[in-house]
């Protein structure tokens, strides 16, 4: 059996690059339609190889989800440039998720996928709900007296729009938001 040709990358990168090729595939195919074969593939690897850098397929799920919610954080932390407030909060996360439908439409199609209690994200997508109502909270009750209703409806709103663009691609996102948001963000 001949043997493939594949570049030795150090295992940070290697890495980098598998999560790169699964986020791509499981934006596309939702996590139930990804095949380890074709991850492997695209990253010159062998599924042993592959498994070798994550584990488990359940291993390169979360693998995915964590590195995003970094890199997420790091941008919207330099977005914000100290102005910690709900609105500027909004306005970033809705600028940041504008420059990357991908990222959107992974999260919205697992986020819908783990609502089944056996999928492998669900218990990620149950902390991240509540993690994100808390944070919206916290930063709600310096504009209302009713602080997670605010947040539920702002999270409502948020990923209500998210769905529109996605399927609406001419769809101006941070316009979407602005015209909406006012009726919920003094």
């Amino acid at each position: 059996m001949a043997r493939h040709d594949r570049t030795r990358l150090p295992a940070a990168e290697r890495r980098r690059q598998i999560i790169t090729a699964a986020t791509r595939l499981v934006a596309e195919r939702g996590f139930w339609g990804l095949s380890m074969q074709d991850v492997a593939a695209e990253c010159g690897l062998t599924v042993p190889g592959l498994l070798h850098h994550v584990g488990s397929k359940d291993g390169l799920l979360i693998a995915i989800l964590e590195h995003r919610d970094a890199e997420d954080a790091r941008a919207l932390s330099s977005l914000l440039s100290g102005d910690r407030t709900l609105s500027a909060l909004c306005t970033a996360l809705v600028r940041r998720n504008a420059g990357q439908p991908e990222i959107v439409r992974l999260f919205a199609v697992l986020e819908a996928e783990s609502l089944a209690p056996d999928h492998p994200a669900h218990d990620y997508f149950v902390a991240r709900q509540q993690r994100i109502l808390d944070d919206l909270t916290a930063l709600a009750k310096d504009v209302t007296d009713a602080p997670e209703i605010l947040a539920r409806r702002i999270i409502a709103l948020m990923d209500g729009l998210q769905l529109q663009w996605l399927r609406s691609p001419g769809l101006d996102l941070p316009e979407l938001w602005a015209s909406t948001a006012g009726d919920l963000l003094p």
